[in-house]
This record gives C-alpha cells, sequence and structure tokens, in this order.
C-alpha cells in the first residue's frame, strides 16, 4: 500500500479485504513502489508477480486512450496480471518487474468517463456497432476479474455503469471464472464479459488460469443472469493440429450454450503476435516454454505506433480465417465476429 493509495476509500477496503483473506500487507512511507528482487531472473519474476501494488492513477493514466479494434476506449482500473500466460501481450507493453497495480481512486476514474462518451470511433462512431454505444474495455492492461476477491473494483465499476443513464458499454475479458460476486450486480445490460479461450492443446502457455471449460460456465451464467456475453479467441495459435483443436474448442462452446436461448454472443479473433522486446522477455521469465515464436511463417508489420510486430504471414492468416468464418457460421450461428486481427 502506497501512503496516498490509504487516502482513498477504495484503498482502505483493498486493505481490509486483503487483511481478511490473510494476505501480507505492507503499509510504505511514500507512494514509491520498489521490490528488493533477487538477483536470479526467475526468483525476480515470481517474486513480483506475486505482488499487488495499490498505487493511486495519475491524470495521465486517467487521460483514455483509444483501443481499436475492441472498444472506443481503453480505462485501467488496474495494470498487470497474476496469470502466468507464456505468450503475454504485457511482457512489451508494461516496462519493469511484472508487478500489478491497482488503483486506489477508483471514483475519481470513473467521474472522468462522461467527458468521453459520443467522442469514440470503434463503437459510437461506427455503422456496424453504434448500437454498442460508447464503449469502454477495462482488459487492455489487466485481468479485472483475476483481481475481484482483493480489490472489488470490477463489482464497483459495472455497478457503476449499471445506474449509468447513458448509450454505454463496459466490456471486460478474462482467463477467469469466478463470477459469483457480479451475477446479481444491477448492470442493466451495460457491461459484456467475454471469456478468453483456447483449446486444451495450448493450455500450457497459461498458468495460473481457471480451466477453459470452467470459464465457459461462468460465461452461460452471466448470460442467464442477464449479462450480454462474448468469447475472446486468443492468441490463436497456427501450431500443428489447430484446426482440430479449434474445431473441438468451438463445438464445446456450443454445447455450453445449447440450453440458453436468445444469447447476446459476440466474438473476437486474435492472432498470436510479437515484437522483438516482448520475445526477448517473454524467453527470460519461461525459457522452457514450447511456444514457437520463430520467424518461420511470420511476416512483419509496423504498428500505427512505428514499431515492428511479427505476424503470421499471408496464407496462413487466410487458413485461419476462412477457417473460423465458416466454423462459427455452422457451429455458432447465433454470435456475431466483432472483428478479425
Amino acid at each position: 500500500m502506497t501512503r496516498s493509495s490509504l487516502g482513498f476509500a477504495q484503498g482502505r477496503a483493498i486493505v481490509n479485504r486483503a487483511a481478511a483473506l490473510g494476505v501480507e500487507v505492507v503499509e510504505l512511507r511514500g507512494d514509491r513502489v520498489t521490490l528488493d528482487l533477487p538477483d536470479d531472473p526467475r526468483r525476480a519474476y515470481a517474486a513480483a508477480k506475486s505482488t499487488l501494488a495499490v498505487v493511486v492513477a495519475p491524470p495521465s493514466k486517467r487521460r483514455l486512450q483509444p483501443i481499436a479494434p475492441s472498444a472506443d476506449w481503453r480505462v485501467d482500473l488496474a495494470e498487470g496480471c497474476p496469470a502466468h500466460c507464456s505468450y503475454c501481450y504485457l511482457a512489451g507493453s508494461l516496462k519493469g518487474p511484472p508487478i500489478t497495480r491497482v488503483y486506489a481512486n477508483l471514483d475519481e476514474i470513473l467521474d472522468g468517463l462522461a467527458a468521453y462518451v459520443g467522442q469514440g470511433r470503434v463503437t459510437s462512431g461506427s455503422r456496424d456497432r453504434a448500437h454498442e454505444g460508447t464503449t469502454f474495455e477495462a482488459s487492455c492492461y489487466t485481468d479485472p476479474l483475476a483481481l475481484e476477491p482483493v480489490t472489488g473494483a470490477l463489482s464497483a465499476t459495472i455497478a457503476w455503469f449499471g445506474q449509468w443513464d447513458a448509450a454505454v458499454q463496459l466490456r471486460f475479458t478474462s482467463k477467469f471464472a469466478d463470477v459469483g460476486p457480479l451475477l446479481a450486480l444491477d448492470h442493466h445490460g451495460r457491461t459484456r464479459m467475454r471469456a478468453s479461450i483456447n483449446p486444451p492443446l495450448f493450455a500450457r502457455f497459461e498458468g495460473g488460469t481457471s480451466p477453459v471449460s470452467a470459464r465457459l460456465d461462468a460465461l452461460a451464467r452471466m448470460a442467464v443472469a442477464g449479462y450480454p456475453v462474448g468469447l475472446t479467441i486468443a492468441p490463436i495459435i497456427a501450431a500443428s493440429g489447430w484446426e482440430a483443436a479449434y474445431g473441438a474448442l468451438l463445438d464445446e462452446v456450443a454445447a455450453s450454450f445449447a440450453d440458453l436461448p436468445a444469447v447476446d454472443l459476440t466474438i473476437e479473433l486474435i492472432t498470436h503476435r510479437f515484437t522483438a522486446g516482448s520475445k526477448a522477455v517473454l524467453e527470460s521469465w519461461y525459457p522452457g516454454s514450447s511456444l514457437d515464436m520463430g520467424m518461420t511463417g511470420r511476416t512483419t508489420k509496423r504498428t500505427k505506433f512505428g514499431t515492428e510486430k511479427q505476424v503470421y504471414d499471408a496464407a496462413t492468416m487466410r487458413a485461419l480465417r476462412r477457417f473460423f468464418e465458416e466454423r462459427i457460421a455452422a457451429t455458432l450461428p447465433c454470435a456475431r465476429i466483432l472483428y478479425w486481427t
């Protein structure tokens, strides 16, 4: 706990939640978060990953950024994630040891959102997705459901959006399954949960997360509770056996929703990619990983920020996209594909 975080009700609530769970709470004298990490990279990684820092989001963090193709705006409740995914894109996006930082000034973050209504281009300015209203993505730099037992921030944000009488939608995606605290909230349909899924063939790349079957069960429970829901199939990995693996995954999804009529279900399809920076970090964190980050079958793509990332080559992308579009149409005809990337 940083000193300033204790000046906010949310910060003090996190202290109480953590203490009730038996979590060690360290109150810092100031606002700088530092760790005395071991010299060994693996042990340093483990120590950082098991640390949650409660900090105050400065004004720069509360100025929202567009987050195409997912949503109009990115709203951060936290930065960092406790999971151990060996393809994690945060490795190249967040600097320093992989400490998870959550924000104590949640009320300030939420109170600033109204200024962005109607200003986006992904949904509020789109012909095809205008019915979603102005959308706010809460999972760009974290998995908020993973942190919910300690923070309660996701429940508070869902309830806040539920009472907001405007054409808005909160969005979050998760690899976790404990949705119990969310089911009875007055969400008024203004929050869409998506389950981030991959087939069992690639489960070894998603350490510390809930099993996919549990994620799908959680998503079905959210749908029964009236939430619009979705799937984030990501990252799509074109390794040997991918067609059978993803085909079986889509069949499992269809079975999970077979008894739920009129489900509002969307699907987002995101292929595996990496940068030189994220590759170096991930290989230092997971030196034994069998995830293929070689250059065979890859091509270089320049981002709008001027950086370069490695994506699958055109032939592979065509094969992947054709497969998913055809199989989704056959197995999940009620679903809407929001985008492919």
